[in-house]
């Protein structure tokens, strides 16, 4: 099974916008941000068992999905309930059922793995929430059997709350506890065994009202998050679904917002809303691993005719102790961007800053052609700008295939000249063209300076995976502090040196000098301000360097090869 059955919410609208969105999943497997096939609907909270990250979803049989750097993401080989052949108990509370599970939960305590899920049907309150165990949850292992424990709770027409979404949260002191509900009556929350996972008694507390559901609870500090959704589900690009928090300093309430409002009384400060191609966010879950936290939740994509699909966002505290979550994981500022395979930098080849000049990766040397500028267009896109005259990374030709090469150009706002970051497991980004969503990467993992960037279907290898170096420096924009009309020859030079042309209106002394490509300075001139044509004999021997030309506050930086 390659993608989810949907759900659809009886409060959001016609069964025919259920199957639209349905068929549109099926017809568009393509994946966009995160890579390999991520359609997905009502996500559980990540879990991880070894170098794999699980994630449970609504689907028949219980759908699931992995990925071993949280970037790609690959189907489960099967459904929890295999063939449809889910427990015979389910039926006599949920009358009707057939096998389509709905938000899913998935927990690791006491040596196993506990995957609650919801049981219902369209437009009723009849439903019912039970449990499954098992100690792996790698299907090749010998160990793995999914063993079912039965009913959790479960409720009927005249029940105060609708027994789905299950959300499970283990406090500080070990107590255990279950939230469920949604808009048929709020969020109910109840304290369940350490053990079994079962309700301790029959106490429950009323967390949220409304038009509610998606529960997520956690803690920070000295409180504790709830995180709901509000709005209407499950219409695809009509999708009104957004999600918002309260807090509070006891578990099981009163959650209040940052106005003060309870969220029993339709409370609750806005977290993630719609946004560009993000619409409708739902069904929170928080994965935190070294430090850093993972918000994930479904989304309907606006670049793919609403199909569901799954986002990893960001997720900060603020100074007041209120969550922050958002989809850009790099500060705007200047960085320089190593390759994590070869250990060479981006680099705007022959360091002149032109337009057609190409991105090529190169030996560090601390050269502005070296150094890029990072701006955040907001939904974790980027315009990526060259420190040497701001032109925009872009993509030739605004071309999507497999192959395609970077140059720089003209900033225009153009797909091909957006890039979307997503952060991997391991601390590294991965950098995708907002045209069509291949990743940049050094062709066949090269590991010589020169090598034009281009892109690739993602494949995990190293050559497309980057970290980001602060550097210091006023981001540029087009034509800043850059000395033009400066031209070089012969090209290639000879060792005895090369003559450099200037036809610039820049007062002053001309300043010279050149360096091998570690940053080694091996040459030093200063000429007349009358001088308009430089002989720079260097004596230098064959390589690649690079030449520094500055003039009346203005700099030019130009690559030469030395035969």
């Amino acid at each position: 099974m390659l993608f989810p059955l949907l759900r659809f919410r009886p409060h959001t609208g016609r069964a025919l916008t259920f199957l639209i969105v349905l068929l549109t999943l099926l017809a568009r497997p393509q994946a966009r941000a995160l890579q390999g096939l991520t359609g997905v609907h009502d996500p559980s909270t990540i879990v991880k068992e070894g170098n794999k990250y699980w994630v449970f979803a609504t689907g028949q049989g219980i759908y699931s999905m992995y990925s071993t750097d949280l970037v790609n993401w690959t189907p489960g080989p099967r459904a929890v309930f295999v063939n449809n052949a889910y427990p015979s108990w389910i039926n006599t509370k949920v009358p009707g059922f057939t096998g389509n599970f709905w938000a899913p939960e998935c927990v690791f305590r006491n040596g196993k793995y506990y995957l609650y899920y919801s049981c219902s049907t369209f437009g009723s309150k009849v439903s019912a929430i039970g449990l499954a165990t098992n100690v792996t949850l790698d299907p090749t292992s010998p160990n793995y059997r999914w063993e079912d424990q039965g009913e959790v709770v479960s409720s009927t027409s005249s029940s105060a709350a609708n027994a789905i979404d299950p959300a499970v949260f283990q406090d500080s002191n070990g107590d255990v506890w279950l939230t469920y509900g949604s808009f048929f009556g709020g969020l109910r929350s109840t304290q369940l065994h350490a053990t079994t996972g079962k309700p301790l008694g029959t106490t429950t507390y009323a967390l949220a009202n409304g038009d509610v559901e998606a529960a997520c609870l956690t803690k920070q500090g000295a409180f504790y998050y709830l995180f709901i959704n509000r709005g209407a589900c499950c219409n695809g690009l009509n999708s009104t679904y957004h999600i918002r928090v309260g807090r509070s300093s006891s578990v099981t309430g009163p959650f209040v917002d940052q106005s003060g409002v309870d969220l029993n009384s339709n409370g609750g400060t806005l977290v993630l809303g719609s946004g560009g191609r993000y619409i409708g966010p739902g069904h929170a879950g928080i994965f935190t691993e070294g430090g850093v936290s993972y918000f994930s939740h479904h989304y309907y994509d606006g670049d793919d005719n609403g199909a569901p699909k799954l986002s990893l966002a960001r997720l900060t505290w603020s100074a007041a102790g209120w969550p922050v979550v958002s989809r850009d994981w790099v500060t705007a500022g200047r960085y320089e961007i190593k390759n994590q395979n070869s250990n060479l930098i981006w680099d705007a080849w022959g360091c002149t800053g032109a337009s057609g000049q190409m991105i090529a990766q190169g030996t560090p040397a601390g050269l502005d052609c070296q150094r890029w500028d990072f701006t955040a267009l907001g939904n974790g896109e980027y315009k990526i700008t060259n420190a040497l005259g701001g032109l925009a990374a872009d993509v030739a030709g605004c071309s999507a295939v497999a192959g395609a090469k970077l140059q720089l150009f003209a900033y225009s706002g153009a797909n091909c000249q957006r890039f979307r970051i997503d952060r991997a497991n391991d601390g590294t980004l991965v950098l995708a063209s907002a045209n069509g969503n291949r990743v940049v990467e050094v062709p066949n993992a090269a590991t010589t300076a020169g090598q034009q960037l281009g892109l690739w279907d993602y494949n995990g290898c190293a050559c497309q995976h980057w970290s980001l170096t602060a550097v210091g420096g006023t981001l540029a924009t087009a034509g800043s502090q850059q000395l033009s009309g400066v031209s070089l020859y012969p090209v290639p030079a000879p060792r005895s040196g090369f003559t450099i042309a200037l036809a610039t209106t820049e007062a002053g002394p001309t300043r010279v000098s050149v360096a091998d490509v570690a940053g080694r300075i091996l040459y030093q001139g200063e000429f007349g301000a009358q001088q308009q044509r430089l002989t720079v004999a260097a004596a230098l021997p064959a390589g690649l360097y690079v030449v520094r030309v500055e003039r009346g506050g203005r700099t030019a930086t130009q690559k030469v090869m030395v035969q």
